[in-house]
């Protein structure tokens, strides 16, 4: 090989790379902009400190919002704020329950539905349409027919309609129209065998209930509850607490009274001329209830049961009784009337009328208003501003227009 070419090549080999000295210009630029960008920190954090109060009260942030206010804090059926974990879409049951002398009275289960309508079935005896959610008690009942009317009352908490049969406009209609319908079945409800109940012995378990649903795939229910307080709100305007601020609290002549609110201890409602199914009241201070009692002097118990499956019992053997004492009582005046089979009942339940809400200790004279089947019931003091109702048991009482409300 030429000697000339050799020396060329060796000319023309890649040398390797030195590695970068310690102190060269790179490192000496990161080291400088570590120091700066540490001093700008401190700088800044020295500002706002430093900085007048007024300075930073009026800086502005993203809010936040307060999870004691917000609505997943609490049930959409009660306002009762709800425990970790629950849901607040939860599936709804209305239940369908009689309250006659013929063997429905003591019902079960009355004191866990969170709302409960009132109103007449047949022939001056009411009946309740007893909504519930996610219920835990062991029994629940007894379980009778479907009114027209319950069942406008029902569509807004978008629930189960549980009923054991019921006028033919009922039936039809729960029947075609889009409901969830659980009409009587023994596959799920079973017949009590205590002898005093007569045919109002129709009953199902929390259990029975949740397996209806979960066979059909029912698993959240989209309701409309009412406008509700929260407990802070509802605490603030109870009426001990009103005295306490020596605001005014006026007792009323006579229900046309033209205060807006007066404190109120007792009350009675009269759905016709039979004391059996007219009803009293009595608030309780010390808990902030109203204790149901009926004119007739007896008071309103209900069996509480466990909430452990108990099987198919009877109520009387395995629970025990208590005073229904809701924590809202509502009087909404309706349009009532015999219905065409001349036995029924016909009850306007769209529309608007008077009402009387009592809650936290005073009465409050206004009105209410449904605009569709599909629409939630509003209550409005009487300047015509919606109420929020006080968290809790509430019962609404169709009381027809030739009734009376006193207080």
């Amino acid at each position: 090989m030429d000697e000339n070419i050799v020396i060329n090549l060796k000319e023309n080999e890649k040398k390797p790379a030195k590695p970068p000295k310690k102190g060269n210009k790179k490192w000496l630029v990161l080291l400088i902009c570590g120091i700066v960008g540490f001093v700008i920190g401190i700088v800044c954090l020295l500002v706002v400190f430093l900085r007048p109060k007024a300075e930073i009260e009026a800086l502005t942030f993203p809010e936040i919002p307060s999870k004691t206010e917000s609505e997943a804090t609490y049930s959409l059926l009660t306002g009762v704020k709800l425990a970790d974990g629950a849901d607040k879409n939860a599936p709804v049951f209305c239940i369908q329950t009689p309250n006659g002398m013929d063997g429905a009275r003591p019902q079960s289960g009355l004191t866990e539905a969170g709302v409960i309508f009132e109103a007449i079935a047949e022939a001056g005896i009411t009946r309740f349409a007893a909504i519930y959610q996610d219920p835990s008690g062991a029994i629940i009942g007894p379980i009778r027919s479907l009114r027209m009317y319950y069942l406008e009352w029902d569509t807004p908490f978008d629930c189960t309609i549980v009923h054991a049969g019921g006028a033919a406009d009922a039936v039809a209609a729960v029947s075609s129209g889009g409901y969830r319908n659980f009409d009587e079945s023994y596959q799920y409800m079973y017949r009590g065998t205590y002898s005093n109940r007569l045919w109002n012995n129709l009953f199902i378990t929390s259990n029975k209930l949740k397996q209806f649903n979960s066979d059909r795939g029912y698993n959240s229910s989209d309701l409309k509850g009412f406008a509700r307080m929260t407990p802070e709100e509802s605490e603030k305007t109870r009426v001990d607490k009103l005295v306490g601020e020596k605001l005014e609290i006026t007792t009323p002549t006579d229900k046309n009274t033209s205060k807006l609110e007066a404190e109120v201890s007792s009350m009675s409602f009269r759905f016709g001329n039979v004391p059996s199914f007219n009803v009293d009241y009595e608030y309780n201070a010390e808990k902030n209830v109203y204790e149901r009692s009926y004119q007739n002097g007896m008071e309103h118990q209900v069996y509480t049961c466990s909430s452990e499956d108990l099987g198919d019992r009877n109520p009387e053997d395995v629970c025990s009784l208590t005073t229904l004492s809701p924590s809202v009582v509502i009087a909404m005046i309706v349009q009532e009337r015999r219905a065409a089979d001349g036995y029924h009942e016909a009850i306007t339940t769209t529309g608007s009328g008077d009402a009387y809400i009592f809650q936290n200790g005073i009465a409050t004279k206004g009105s209410w208003s449904k605009t569709t089947k599909a629409d939630q019931i509003k209550f409005f003091d009487d300047k015509g501003e919606e109420m929020k109702l006080a968290p809790g048991q509430t019962i609404v009482s169709a009381v027809p227009n030739y009734g009376s409300v006193e207080y």
